[in-house]
């Protein structure tokens, strides 16, 4: 296994799998970081903002910088700010997403006759009155346009289990109102790895993405060029990648994260 100049990282199934560090993990990156490699975390998970990550990693041994974690949370509140600054905005979310967009200065509302974008995200708390809200400022009043904060169908478990992601909301907002999302901010948008580099002058070739999804992380990393490691500890599997045409294939495939260790 050769060195990199920087690593980014997946979280969940990943880094870790619900409350527990994956084997090998801390190993990783400590090693990495006492090298001085670039170390960067990346999640599609918009449930948590980047705060809430870096508690979680503190918590399991890898305490880590603000700076040094992304997600979705931060993609969606940068490219509202970049393109829609002052658009109204009804979100399918929780908290987290919720609180960041607001204290961002985006006017939250749940009247579709003045709603300007749904933003459909991973919620919980998703309902036939939530529906209704982007169904009526979609279709009825012809106003709003959908975007979503990630493309994942569903949130792994430990044990095998998961639950409905955010493209299971975007597909009922899809299917009654017939229209279709408009942009996706999470894996494999190339604007994860913009903000996961951000401030890092990097050759994306000396970069690798590190992840446990075929059709996010490592989607992301080939679209941009750049090589990717995927790990068997979350969603992929090894029948998964032979199904895979040979340039649509991870540069690695592990059993465990620290197969990544350089060896030279």
């Amino acid at each position: 296994m050769q060195w990199y100049d920087a690593y980014v990282f997946d979280l969940d199934g990943t880094i870790y799998l619900g409350d527990e560090i994956l084997p090998g993990a801390k190993r990783l990156i400590e090693h990495l970081r006492q090298e001085g490699t670039i170390v960067k975390f990346l999640s599609n998970n918009p449930t948590k903002d980047p705060e809430m990550y870096q508690q979680k990693l503190d918590r399991l041994g890898i305490p880590t910088p603000l700076e040094d974690i992304a997600n979705t949370i931060v993609t969606t509140t940068r490219w509202l700010r970049e393109n829609h600054p002052g658009a109204a905005l009804f979100v399918v979310g929780e908290a987290p997403l919720k609180r960041a967009l607001s204290n961002a200065g985006f006017r939250l509302t749940e009247d579709p006759a003045e709603t300007d974008i749904v933003v459909s995200s991973y919620d919980r708390g998703f309902d036939y009155r939530k529906l209704q809200i982007a169904f009526d400022a979609i279709w009825f009043h012809q106003r709003a346009f959908l975007i979503q904060t990630n493309p994942d169908r569903y949130c792994p478990f430990p044990g095998g289990r998961g639950e409905p992601d955010c493209a299971a909301m975007t597909a009922a907002i899809e299917a009654c109102t017939g229209t279709t999302c408009q942009v996706s901010l999470g894996k494999p948008s190339p604007i994860m790895l913009t903000e996961a580099l951000r401030g890092h002058d990097v050759d994306l070739t000396r970069c690798l993405m590190v992840g446990d999804r075929l059709m996010t992380d490592i989607q992301m990393a080939i679209d941009a060029g750049m090589p990717s490691a995927l790990v068997l500890t979350g969603e992929s599997t090894r029948n998964d990648v032979a199904a895979r045409s040979e340039d649509q294939r991870p540069t690695y495939v592990v059993d465990r994260i620290d197969e990544l260790l350089p060896t030279d």
